[in-house]
């Protein structure tokens, strides 16, 4: 029985001995770049955030450190706009990524830059790869991919413009002139905005949804949905002495989402003036 104790109590000690001398297993440093994005699955409109954070491995400083970002399928400056950014001395667009300097980075250092980006209103969906880079001005880490997100295109909103001309007989002939401006979809279009001219030797006397320049107008729409549509109006005088032929222009200047069919954006209108007492259209 103290045999017995005795082995146990040897067992115990050399057990014990291995465990404090066994050495310590060290933790890996970290990589030089690793991102968080805020969100994978966007639409056109969206804005969300990547937070880039970079670490120096190395045992000598980096100058001119930066965080960059790019995109695996296309460039990233095509699918969305930098907005703002924290943690930099400044950021900007650098060929096809965007980047935000922190400046030197000593060894062992670590910095976190955090990227606003907003997706494009005419971008084209499907699924890209966000990289990350530590990048600096005497030396460079290799680009990593990130994660994929997702990117659903807003529908496109076909915007048409129309425009019809009455001539009124008077003291002083006139014209005028209603412009119809249509959605045929299939998206919401919003931020309509058509831009009119009465023509040459003509004088805008009226207008209703519009303001007026000399001959030219705008004509705020505002939004329209799929299959909706709004009309805006003004009309024109060219004088007791007004002869010859002039054109009425009407044309989509903005709208939002992309419009598909540039054909419909513009609508014209020639009439002639016979004296300034008698206008044809």
């Amino acid at each position: 029985m103290e045999r017995t104790g005795r082995r146990t109590a040897v067992l115990a000690a050399l057990t014990a001995a291995a465990l404090f001398s066994a050495p310590a297993v060290a933790s890996a440093a970290p990589a030089p770049s690793t991102i968080d994005v805020s969100d994978t699955s966007l639409h056109a409109g969206d804005t969300f955030t990547v937070t880039e954070q970079l670490y120096n491995p190395t045992d000598f400083t980096v100058t001119g450190a930066k965080a960059a970002l790019y995109a695996k399928e296309k460039p990233i400056v095509d699918l969305v706009d930098l907005v703002s950014c924290a943690g930099t001395i400044g950021c900007d667009q650098y060929l096809s990524s965007y980047r935000g300097g922190v400046g030197d980075l000593n060894a062992g250092e670590s910095r976190t830059v955090t990227f606003t980006l907003r997706v494009k209103e005419d971008v084209t969906g499907g699924e890209f790869t966000l990289q990350h880079q530590f990048a600096g001005d005497n030396y460079a880490f290799s680009v990593e991919d990130g994660p994929a997100v997702t990117i659903t295109a807003a529908p496109k909103a076909d915007v048409k413009v129309a425009l019809t001309a009455t001539p009124r007989i008077g003291l002083v002939a006139r014209v005028d002139y209603v412009i119809t401006v249509s959605n045929t979809g299939p998206g919401t279009a919003t931020g309509v905005r058509v831009t009119a001219n009465a023509g040459s030797g003509r004088s805008v006397t009226s207008a209703t949804g519009c303001t007026r320049s000399g001959s030219t107008l705008t004509c705020a729409i505002g939004n329209l949905a799929p299959g909706a549509s709004a009309t805006a109006k003004f009309t024109s005088e060219g004088g007791v002495f007004a002869w010859g032929a002039f054109t009425a222009t009407a044309q989509r200047s903005a709208s939002t989402p992309a419009d598909p069919n540039a054909a419909n954006d513009t609508a014209s209108k020639k009439c002639t003036a016979y004296t300034g007492l008698f206008v044809q259209c």
